[in-house]
């Protein structure tokens, strides 16, 4: 059966302190990964999975995002008279990938809040939200599957990876038990970012959800958690122990580009698989590492 015609949200209103002071005047959202910011990637996934309709919530001085995603015509008529096609289909692209909304959260209350600004444009309906510094390898499959569950089953659905324990703390943690799928737990319960020794696993929660609309209900009684914010986990735990929440366990490439050292990880690793860079920068990189 075809899957359902799903709305994506990507909240967009972090400030990106990590990477002050290059995102004093630009949306963390908006670095470059290669050469697309990185929340061009997140959206291209989003209508991989099928997704044309999306709404980016954002935060205050980052409406370079909302033009990124308009046209140009300037600059398009300037490469048109170039006759330089590659660089302008490439512009065009980013303004012609699906139906693009914005919202503006108002307050930085936390990644619930960002959520629960989505209801008037989502509606009574399940809905994606894919974090927007989360990259998932274009070749490896996870928001469709994600998709697949819910329609099975009409659950909400996160993304779990395994991770080191030792680094369980920067995640959401997630108790699970198994199901008849090793690909699928079922979620018992949500931590945000435990320490390792209370840690219920090292299965972390990475910004993939598939959420029923009943989480909105939910989110709109949550009071403040960690760090004074609305938590998403929170209001995940109290649908884990009511409605019932799976998780898709991802073991493919995923690339955070919110911390500085795997940002810069994630331009490597993408730019040495394109056809275009990696055979030049193969050899470099080597010789590099030799040399320190």
């Amino acid at each position: 059966m075809p899957q359902k015609r799903i709305k994506a949200v990507i909240p967009a209103a972090g400030l990106g302190t990590r990477f002050l002071p290059a995102t004093k005047a630009m949306p963390k959202e908006m670095l470059p990964v290669v050469d697309k910011p990185a929340i061009q990637y997140v959206v291209e996934e989003a209508v991989s999975a099928n997704i044309d309709d999306i709404l980016i919530i954002l935060g205050r001085n980052k409406n370079n995002i909302s033009n990124h995603f308009d046209s140009v015509p300037e600059l398009e008529h300037n490469l048109t008279n170039k006759g330089d096609l590659d660089r302008l289909r490439r512009v065009q692209a980013s303004s012609e990938l699906a139906d693009i909304h914005f919202v503006r959260q108002g307050e930085p209350k936390g990644l619930g809040h960002a959520v629960l600004r989505a209801k008037g444009h989502v509606g009574d309906a399940t809905f994606a939200v894919m974090l927007g510094d989360d990259l998932i390898d274009e070749r490896d499959e996870l928001l469709t599957t994600m998709i697949d569950e819910n329609e099975r089953t009409g659950l909400t659905v996160v993304a779990l990876m395994e991770v080191d324990p030792d680094n369980i703390h920067m995640y959401g943690a997630a108790a699970v038990e198994p199901t008849d799928n090793p690909d699928v737990v079922k979620v018992t319960g949500l931590v945000e970012k435990p320490k390792k020794e209370d840690a219920p696993s090292n299965y972390a929660v990475i910004g993939r959800y598939v959420l029923t609309p009943d989480v909105f209900e939910v989110l709109e009684r949550t009071e403040p958690g960690r760090g004074g914010e609305i938590q998403l986990t929170d209001a995940l735990q109290e649908l884990a122990t009511t409605s019932g929440v799976l998780g898709v366990v991802f073991r493919g490439r995923r690339y955070d580009t919110g911390d500085r050292l795997d940002y810069i990880k994630a331009i490597v690793q993408l730019a040495v698989d394109r056809e275009d860079l990696g055979t030049d920068l193969r050899p470099w990189l080597k010789d590099f590492a030799a040399e320190i």
